[in-house]
C-alpha cells in the first residue's frame, strides 16, 4: 500500500521555491503596473556577456528608414525617410544597464541617443529604467532609448552613412582566448562599419580594465586609415570623458576594487585621397 504521508522536507523545499517565484513575479509586475517604480537589477540579472556570433531571434529593420523612432523617443522627430533619417547621433554599443545613457541624457538634452544591448534581460531592464525616469521627471529622458540587437551584425540596419557623432564601447567583453578575438567588438573589419555610420569629426570612445584589450583596441584604431587619436589636451576638456569610467556598473566595480582602466579616444577623419587624384 502506497504511503500518502507528505515528506516534510520536500514540502518545505517546494513551498520555498514557490514563494521565491511568486515574489519575483510580483516584483516584476509591480514595475509594469507602476511606471514610476524603478526596476531592481537583481530581477534582471544575466551573464556578464553574450556570444555575438550566435544566432539570436529579435526584429531587425531592413534599412534605417524602417526603424520606427516614434516608438522609442518622446522628443519631436521628423518622419523616417530614405533621404533624411539623421536622428540618433550617439550610440552606446553594449550599453549594459544604461548608466551612461542616463548620464548623457541630461548633459545633451536635445540629442537622440540609442543603447544597443544583446542580452534580453538587461535590455528589458534599461527599458523599464528609462520609462520610470520619464514618469518621475516629466519632460526629461525622452531623448534616450534602448534596443535589443547585435551591433556586430546589424549596425548598418539602424544608421545611415555619416549619421553618428559619438560611439561608445565601454568595458566590452575581452574574449581572452586568441581563437575568440574575432568576437571582439573592436576589430579592423568592424571599424570599417563604424567609420561608415560616423560623421567625419565624430568621436569614438573605448575603455576597459583589461590592459591587453586596451592595447588591442588602441592598435586597431591607430592602424585604421579613417581614425586618428584625439590629443590629450582636447580629451581633458571633453565633458564626456569623465563619465567613461564612472557611469557604468562595470566602471563603478573597477573603481571600488581600485583597478586601473585603459582609455582610447579617436576621431573619425576623412578618407585619404589617392596619390593619382
Amino acid at each position: 500500500m502506497a504511503n500518502d504521508t507528505p515528506n516534510p522536507s520536500v514540502s518545505a523545499t517546494a513551498a520555498a521555491a514557490h514563494a521565491t517565484a511568486t515574489t519575483t513575479t510580483t516584483k516584476n509586475n509591480k514595475n509594469k503596473d507602476n511606471p514610476t517604480r524603478h526596476p531592481r537589477k537583481r530581477f534582471y540579472r544575466a551573464r556578464a556577456h553574450s556570444n555575438p556570433l550566435s544566432d539570436s531571434h529579435f526584429p531587425v529593420p531592413v534599412t534605417p528608414s524602417h526603424f520606427d523612432y516614434s516608438l522609442h523617443f518622446t522628443l519631436p522627430t521628423p518622419p523616417p525617410s530614405d533621404d533624411h533619417h539623421h536622428l540618433v547621433r550617439f550610440a552606446d554599443v553594449g550599453c549594459g544597464f544604461g548608466g551612461l545613457l542616463v548620464q548623457l541624457s541630461t548633459l545633451f538634452p536635445d540629442t537622440l541617443m540609442l543603447g544597443m544591448e544583446l542580452r534580453d534581460k538587461v535590455s528589458e531592464y534599461v527599458k523599464e529604467r528609462i520609462s520610470a525616469l520619464r514618469s518621475t521627471n516629466p519632460g526629461q529622458y525622452g531623448n534616450i532609448s534602448v534596443i535589443r540587437t547585435n551591433s556586430m551584425k546589424y549596425i548598418p540596419n539602424y544608421f545611415v552613412k555619416g549619421q553618428l557623432t559619438k560611439m561608445f564601447f565601454l568595458f566590452p567583453d575581452p574574449h581572452f582566448k586568441e581563437k575568440n578575438h574575432r568576437r571582439r567588438v573592436i576589430s579592423p573589419f568592424l571599424l570599417d562599419e563604424y567609420a561608415y555610420v560616423m560623421q567625419v569629426g565624430g568621436i569614438l570612445y573605448t575603455i576597459t580594465d583589461v590592459e591587453e584589450l586596451g592595447v588591442w583596441m588602441r592598435k586597431c584604431l591607430e592602424e585604421h586609415a579613417l581614425f586618428e587619436q584625439v590629443p590629450e589636451g582636447e580629451i581633458q576638456s571633453d565633458p564626456v570623458v569623465g563619465l567613461l569610467g564612472d557611469a557604468t556598473e562595470e566602471g563603478k566595480k573597477v573603481a571600488r576594487n581600485g583597478g586601473k582602466t585603459f582609455r582610447s579616444v579617436f576621431r573619425r577623419v576623412a578618407a585619404p585621397r589617392d596619390d593619382d587624384e
